[in-house]
């Protein structure tokens, strides 16, 4: 498998960068719900957090990389046998990951931040606090975070139901070069 992408067919790059993706934001999803049920006696009261916040900066990281690789590697054409609609969904689809996963880091910085202190990032580096002064800074960022965390899983949910549609309806190959085994026929 090439590095690149081509016309037809993902490269290891795009592959690796869209199943890490895939990975850690389920993980960072499911941390997150069983941060919330928490209590300052659970052993994983000051863990969850750290590993969630110091994983979020990271994915984020991932993210600007994952989107500066599409312009350096543009991503294979949209199968012909796709519908208009089905193309213009798919091409929606995937703006929405994009914005709402950078909204997302971004309300988990000003959550984490909201008191000053920078984000730790596993003890490599620090976030410095630069926005410290919105009101109620920490809840409302909050709230927006939980609601864009269902808001992504949703549409990954979604995003699963059409590769799965493609594999097993369609019978195209769409999932399998999302898995690094061929291009289009």
């Amino acid at each position: 498998m090439r590095w690149r992408n081509t016309e037809d067919s993902y490269g290891v790059v795009s592959v690796a960068l869209h199943w890490l993706m895939g990975f850690a934001v389920v993980g960072l999803f499911g941390l997150g719900v069983y941060m919330r049920s928490l209590t300052y006696a659970d052993a994983w009261y000051l863990p969850g957090p750290y590993i969630h916040k110091s994983a979020g900066v990271l994915l984020f990281i991932v993210l600007a990389a994952r989107l500066a690789w599409r312009f350096v590697s543009p991503p294979p054409r949209v199968p012909l046998t796709l519908t208009p609609l089905a193309r213009r969904s798919a091409a929606l689809v995937h703006v929405l990951f994009y914005v709402l996963l950078f909204a997302i880091t971004l309300s988990g910085y000003l959550i984490s931040t909201a008191d000053g202190r920078p984000i730790e990032v596993f003890g490599w580096f620090a976030i410095p606090a630069t926005v410290t002064s919105i009101p109620h800074q920490a809840d409302l960022a909050g709230s927006v975070h939980l609601i864009l965390a269902y808001c992504v899983m949703a549409l990954a949910a979604v995003h699963a139901l059409a590769a799965l549609k493609h594999q097993f309806v369609d019978r195209d190959r769409t999932l399998l070069r999302m898995l690094g085994r061929g291009g289009l026929p």
